[in-house]
């Protein structure tokens, strides 16, 4: 592991969206990490923000790299097992992009590989510190619904035309369809607020002209006299809240605000001062009862912020201290998404 206090080189294996919004300006800004090398295998444009990056042609490449202590695969879906599994036998530690493999097996298998190997392993599951996320969180964790009946968690888009741009997310293949695009977020979310659930019913869908992949899904996530709902769409051209939770007590209902891909997009460093913070108007509305008293009014938003996630990837390498996503928690995940496929295609829950 690296020592104490030690900046952790690190390199990108691809430069598209994820790369150039999610990853490089976290790399760049925080004092932990130093954005070391990116893979771009035709434009190179990653110096025109970050000159003293190193380009590389090929994966290989910067594997070879021996100052490159921390790998992320921000790769297509299915090639996440093959180069998680290259960069752990060339001795790096690895982040992934979610999600965490194609299948079941392959994920059990990288987490057999890293242990082994004695590499760090975790995915990348940044809407945990989304602030309409951490806000409901905050709600449930104080208890302010009572008992919880019902939950419905939403990250639906409007993106009827075929994208030909991304090939690699519109033609078949294992882990390829919005079920492991969007699932992997809302899953993650729902482990997080309410563990595992005791069966997964689906129905998994295509509705889009000429679509080859799904895009759209139901989850229903089966507890002791509970229900979660996690729903999403490309055909969503008014948008629902993302977050409705009934309880014995009264309901919350949230927006998805979160503002940081927003800001990312449009080049705001996030280390920028006020970073992650919510406008009033995104606020959610809490509808409860306290000390005898009914109550609606907006409830304050939690600020935001990715970089717990990377700070947490530091501490983990430089102080042993656990991941900021649990390996047990993305194989709960994968065996969600793979128990709601099997779900949709026999029409029936399926028992975890």
């Amino acid at each position: 592991m690296p020592e104490n206090n030690m900046v952790i080189r690190t390199g990108l294996l691809a430069y598209g969206m994820s790369g150039q919004v999610f990853h490089a300006p976290f790399l760049n800004c925080m004092p932990e990490f130093d954005f070391t090398g990116v893979v771009e295998r035709h434009q190179k444009k990653a110096r025109d923000l970050y000159p003293d990056v190193r380009s590389y042609d090929s994966v290989e490449a910067l594997l070879a790299d021996r100052d490159i202590t921390l790998v992320v695969v921000n790769t297509p879906n299915t090639t996440h097992y093959d180069y998680v599994k290259k960069a752990l036998e060339a001795g790096k530690h690895v982040v992934v992009e979610k999600p965490f493999t194609a299948t079941v097996g392959q994920a059990e298998s990288l987490v057999e590989i890293a242990a082994a190997a004695g590499r760090f392993l975790c995915v990348y599951q940044n809407r945990r510190w989304d602030s309409d996320f951490l806000t409901v969180k905050d709600v449930m964790d104080k208890g302010l619904l009572g008992k919880l009946i019902e939950a419905e968690l939403h990250y639906d888009r409007y993106r009827i035309a075929i994208n030909d741009k991304k090939k690699h997310k519109e033609v078949p293949d294992t882990g390829v369809g919005l079920l492991y695009d969007l699932g992997p977020h809302l899953v993650d979310e729902a482990i997080v607020l309410f563990g595992k659930p005791r069966a997964v019913f689906a129905i998994v869908q295509s509705h889009r002209p000429d679509s080859l992949v799904d895009d759209y899904f139901d989850i229903k996530l089966l507890y002791n006299k509970f229900t979660c709902t996690l729903k999403s769409s490309l055909l969503v051209r008014e948008q629902l809240p993302g977050y409705v939770m009934h309880g014995t007590l009264g309901s919350f209902v949230k927006a998805r605000a979160d503002i940081q891909e927003a800001e990312l997009q449009a080049g705001v460093s996030p280390c920028s001062p006020g970073w992650g913070e919510e406008p009033e108007a995104s606020w959610g509305i809490l509808h409860t009862e306290r000390e005898g008293r009914v109550i609606r009014e907006p409830y304050p938003s939690v600020v935001g912020d990715y970089r717990e996630f990377f700070r947490g990837v530091h501490a983990a390498l430089v102080s042993n201290e656990p991941p900021p996503v649990p390996l047990a928690d993305s194989l709960l995940n994968m065996r969600i998404l793979e128990a709601a496929q099997q779900s949709s295609r026999e029409m029936r829950a399926v028992e975890l």
